[in-house]
């Protein structure tokens, strides 16, 4: 009876903990009106995980809460994004219209933009679904897609504290979040014995987590030099970038 309870609780807090963990970053953006310090492409990363992962759940009926947290994951990053959309830094390449990636990826002006390429993605899932989803080894590389795909999820965050040498504006909240989040869950997918694709990716996953945990103590959180420029000289690069 004991056991039954502790591994209903178990089940909820694997299904409503991991998209709680950015409740606390949203607040901070908002509060701030700025998203400066936190990689939008973790809501990327999140959100075509847990997509994926729902295609996976559809060929390989794994446990019920991982699934309920997909679709919570989900939910809660599409609010996220549009919070760090709303609150973009002055000088992110959308407003200077300098993205380097090719046709602008993940860094779209307005939030329709994203809501069109998810909305293509899982029309493009679903068909492939439909072709090759009765097929192991497509359920099974769908799964290390899902699965992989979510286990970069720190990696983002990984370059984008490296590139300003302070983790300014990302949430100690979030990091505890993540590293205490992937030991619960790595520990939860080896004692319920889910696919071998869910324990290699949490194991991947905690060790990125672990070294955002170095990069906090090397850098610490200082504002970095280029969230203390003066507004007349952010005022001065837009207007050249209109030019």
């Amino acid at each position: 009876m004991v056991a039954t309870w502790i591994s209903t609780l178990a089940s909820v807090g694997m299904a409503v903990g991991p998209p709680l963990v950015y409740a606390d970053q949203a607040y901070s953006i908002v509060r701030k009106q700025d998203s400066t310090g936190f990689s939008r492409d973790v809501c990327a990363i999140l959100l075509l995980a847990n997509i994926t992962r729902c295609f996976f759940w559809l060929g390989n009926h794994f446990e019920l809460a991982l699934l309920v947290q997909s679709l919570l994951m989900i939910l809660a990053q599409l609010a996220l994004l549009y919070i760090c959309i709303r609150y973009r830094p002055r000088l992110s390449p959308e407003n200077l219209g300098a993205s380097t990636r090719p046709f602008s990826f993940w860094q779209w002006p307005t939030y329709t933009q994203y809501l069109e390429f998810l909305a293509a993605f899982i029309l493009c899932q679903a068909i492939l679904f439909l072709i090759l989803g009765r097929s192991d080894l497509f359920i099974s590389i769908l799964g290390f897609v899902a699965l992989g795909l979510e286990s970069t999820l720190p990696i983002p965050q990984l370059i984008s504290n490296y590139k300003q040498r302070s983790l300014y504006g990302f949430r100690m909240s979030t990091l505890i979040g993540w590293v205490g989040g992937d030991s619960f869950k790595t520990v939860y997918f080896f004692l319920q014995g889910s696919p071998l694709q869910f324990k290699v990716c949490a194991i991947f996953q905690l060790s990125i987590d672990c070294a955002i945990i170095l990069q906090r103590l090397v850098y610490g959180n200082a504002p970095p030099a280029a969230t203390l420029i003066e507004d007349d000289d952010i005022e001065q690069a837009l207007a050249l970038a209109e030019e």
